[in-house]
């Protein structure tokens, strides 16, 4: 099964529903043909509503150049748990991809979309957090590395195309809009991955299948502006929920991936953390109702502040943080060096409010 290959968003049923209803709303509130009739037959503009012969040829040549550019860049990446994309990086044979990817296999195999030849390849370095490790092959001949964007420039309604391997079909293209920016989501646990928060995703219409994973989402100017990483699912129907996928931006991309690179490792994730190692406890009818404190890292931000194991963290500047899930979110908006207020219950059984200094999440 190539299932590993995408990390799958589980959507509540009742926000897909509601995501649904806002669209079919939308489309029939406002016609287009509402306006400038005085006998209540609509009016059309044939210049307008249809593009000229030569826009379209324009639009196409645009997806054909930027496919036969970017694509050569994209790899297949099979290993002995699945199979993935990835992007060549740089011209010294290293390729970054997704950490789940790769996680918990022993060995990997990279083939490029000119031929059928894999060549062997070695991790250099993941960083699970942000869903990211880098790879290398031994010989970087044929490579042709990526172009990436400032993907901070990004902007709803962007047309942009998914290229990967999605269920083992080679250098497959799909096309879409760039729906959302500054998404945050979380992907599940498996047995090979301890899935992660992503904060500042970019949304997408283009269609992300098993396989995708790893791979680029690209502009029509030939940039990477992102790494398609998973795909909601509709929890009511079981399946897919088709036009909804997310990609870690081309910003982060480069700057984890370069880090691994020169460390093999992540020396500054950018990304908050308290210091401790939670899990989450339920309240008396079953229900999460908070976040326990197994373990509190020596010197750290919550071991400064006088929290400590068995405690039970309620809120975050008045952010309620039920489950670790929820924490997680909740930190992800915050930055090293904020300082923020803490809800706990002590293990006595009293309550107290404290403040912590945040520091940075380590994980690589």
């Amino acid at each position: 099964m190539l299932a590993r290959s995408r990390r799958v968003l589980t959507w509540p049923a009742a926000v897909a529903a509601a995501a649904l209803l806002v669209a079919g709303c939308t489309s029939s509130s406002n016609p287009p043909s509402a306006q400038g009739s005085s006998t209540g037959a609509p009016t059309t503009n044939a210049s307008a509503a249809t593009p000229a012969p030569s826009d379209l040829q324009s639009l196409q040549g645009a997806f054909v150049s930027v496919v036969s550019r970017v694509l050569p860049s994209v790899v297949e990446i099979n290993t002995d748990r699945g199979l993935g994309s990835g992007i060549v990086f740089n011209d010294k044979g290293y390729i970054v991809t997704n950490d789940h990817v790769v996680a918990g296999a022993s060995t990997y195999q990279v083939r490029l979309s000119s031929g059928a030849t894999s060549m062997p390849a070695t991790l250099v370095g993941s960083y699970p957090p942000d869903d990211l490790a880098v790879i290398k092959v031994s010989s970087a001949s044929g490579l042709k590395p990526a172009t990436f964007a400032d993907s901070s420039k990004v902007r709803v309604g962007d047309i942009v195309l998914a290229m990967g391997n999605p269920l083992g079909l080679a250098s497959s293209v799909t096309e879409g809009i760039v729906s959302a920016t500054g998404r945050t989501v979380t992907e599940p646990k498996d047995a090979s991955s301890p899935g992660a928060t992503l904060p500042n995703v970019i949304q997408t219409s283009a269609a992300i299948n098993p396989g995708n994973s790893g791979g680029a989402l690209v502009s029509l100017s030939g940039q990477v502006v992102g790494i398609p990483t998973l795909a909601a699912t509709d929890q009511q129907l079981g399946g897919a929920a088709p036009g909804i996928g997310f990609a870690i931006p081309s910003n982060v991309v480069t700057d984890i991936a370069q880090q691994l690179v020169d460390h093999g490792k992540v020396v500054n994730s950018h990304r908050a953390a308290l210091g401790i190692t939670v899990v989450t406890v339920s309240g008396p009818d079953g229900a999460p109702a908070g976040v326990g404190v197994v373990k509190v890292e020596a010197g750290g931000p919550a071991a400064t502040a006088g929290i400590a194991a068995g405690d039970v963290i309620e809120a975050i500047n008045g952010n309620k943080t039920p489950d670790t899930q929820t924490l997680s979110v909740v930190l992800a908006s915050m930055k090293p060096g904020d300082e923020v207020n803490v809800e706990v219950t002590k293990a006595d059984g009293s309550q107290a409010k404290v403040s912590v200094t945040l520091g940075q999440l380590n994980g690589g």
